[in-house]
């Protein structure tokens, strides 16, 4: 499978799709018109080792819900994702049985290179 997890209304994520351009065989999902399944969910974790590695805790959400002064468990992490769609840090990039998640310049440049292979 070859997917991305993005949001369209993310400007971060659209400059990165478009300096990736991606082959035509990844399909591009927006977390905020087709939400995350629980399916698609465990996927992530299966491929990250946890929902907290999923999880943006520069969600303007996390802030205003207070949740950095919450001790937060696997199923907490995995019930706010599920529940609204900027708590996936984003974009998600899944391929050849690898998964990259987020923005950070590390990240884009991994994704890059395992592109290139």
């Amino acid at each position: 499978m070859k997917k991305v997890y993005y949001l369209k209304t993310c400007s971060t994520c659209i400059r990165i799709l478009k300096d990736l351009n991606l082959p035509s065989d990844f399909i591009l999902q927006d977390i905020k018109k087709e939400e995350i399944t629980v399916k698609q969910l465990d996927e992530m974790k299966d491929l990250s080792g946890s929902y907290e590695s999923l999880f943006s805790k520069r969600s303007k959400l996390y802030k205003e819900m207070d949740l950095k002064n919450q001790s937060l468990t696997e199923p907490d992490y995995k019930y706010y994702i599920l529940d609204h769609y900027t708590f996936l840090s984003r974009p998600v990039f899944i391929f050849n049985n690898q998964i990259f998640i987020g923005n950070s310049k590390k990240n884009i440049e991994a994704v890059k290179s395992a592109l290139n292979e």
